[in-house]
C-alpha cells in the first residue's frame, strides 16, 4: 500500500511545485507591467507642459501624490473585488503613480534614472531571490519593515509640511527618510517573496489564488518603486 501511495504524493507535489512557479511568475509578470504602465505615463506627461500644469500646476499636485495611498487603502480589496476589477484598480495605482514620478524625469538626468533603475532592479531581483529560496521564518523582518514603512510615511508627510508651509530646510531629513525607507523596503521585498510562496496552494482554486496574485503584485510593485525612488535619491544627477 505504502508504495502505491509514495507516487501519489510525489505527483501532488510536482503538481504543486509547477503550479507555484506559474503563480509566481503571473505575480511578476504583472508587477512588471506595472512598472512599465508607470514608465510609460511618466513619459508621457513629463512630455507635455499641458499636461504637467493639469496634474502638478497647482495645489492638486498633492492630490496626485496621495491617491494612490488612498486607491490603495480604499479601492484594492482582493477579499472582495473580482479578478477583472483589481486588475483595473492596479492599473490605474500605477498610472497615477506615473504621473506623481513625471517630475523626476524632468529633475534627472536620463543617465541618472537608467542606473539607479537597474541598481534598483538587482537589489529587487537579490532581495526576492533571497526570499523566495530561504528556509528561515521572515515573519518578524516583515513586521519590522512594515513598522519601518509607517513610521517613513509619517515622517514624509511631516517633513513635506514643515517644508512647504513654514520653509523649514529639509534636505538632512530627506537624507535620513531615504536611508530608512530604502531598509524598510528593501526587508518587505523579501518577506512579501517569502509570504506570496507560502500563501499559494492548489486548493484554493484559480480564482482564490489570482486575487492573492495581485496583492502581491501590488506589494512587490510598491516596494520596487520605492527602492528605485530612494536609490535614485541619492545617486541621481540633477538637470
Amino acid at each position: 500500500m505504502q508504495s502505491n501511495q509514495f507516487p501519489n504524493t510525489q505527483s501532488r507535489a510536482a503538481d504543486i511545485d509547477a503550479g507555484l512557479r506559474a503563480h509566481m511568475q503571473s505575480v511578476y509578470n504583472r508587477m512588471t507591467v506595472g512598472v512599465l504602465i508607470t514608465a510609460i505615463t511618466s513619459w508621457v506627461v513629463s512630455s507635455s507642459p499641458v499636461l504637467m500644469n493639469l496634474f502638478l500646476g497647482g495645489p492638486q499636485a498633492y492630490i496626485v501624490m496621495f491617491a494612490p495611498l488612498a486607491l490603495i487603502w480604499f479601492g484594492f480589496r482582493p477579499d472582495r473585488m473580482s479578478n477583472k476589477t483589481l486588475m483595473l484598480s492596479f492599473g490605474g495605482i500605477c498610472v497615477l503613480y506615473g504621473i506623481s514620478f513625471s517630475v523626476l524625469l524632468l529633475a534627472f538626468t536620463g543617465e541618472s534614472i537608467v542606473r539607479a533603475f537597474f541598481m534598483a532592479t538587482a537589489l529587487f531581483a537579490g532581495l526576492s531571490i533571497f526570499g523566495y529560496v530561504t528556509k528561515k521564518n521572515l515573519d518578524a523582518l516583515g513586521t519590522f519593515a512594515v513598522m519601518g514603512v509607517f513610521s517613513v510615511l509619517i515622517l514624509s508627510v511631516g517633513t513635506l509640511i514643515a517644508g512647504a508651509a513654514f520653509g523649514v530646510e529639509t534636505s538632512m531629513m530627506q537624507n535620513v527618510i531615504a536611508g530608512l525607507g530604502l531598509l524598510a523596503f528593501s526587508g518587505v521585498t523579501a518577506w512579501q517573496t517569502q509570504t506570496t510562496k507560502e500563501m499559494y496552494h492548489p486548493s484554493h482554486g484559480d480564482e482564490g489564488n489570482s486575487r492573492m496574485g495581485w496583492a502581491a503584485a501590488l506589494n512587490l510593485y510598491i516596494s520596487f518603486i520605492a527602492i528605485f525612488q530612494y536609490i535614485l535619491h541619492f545617486l541621481g544627477q540633477r538637470e
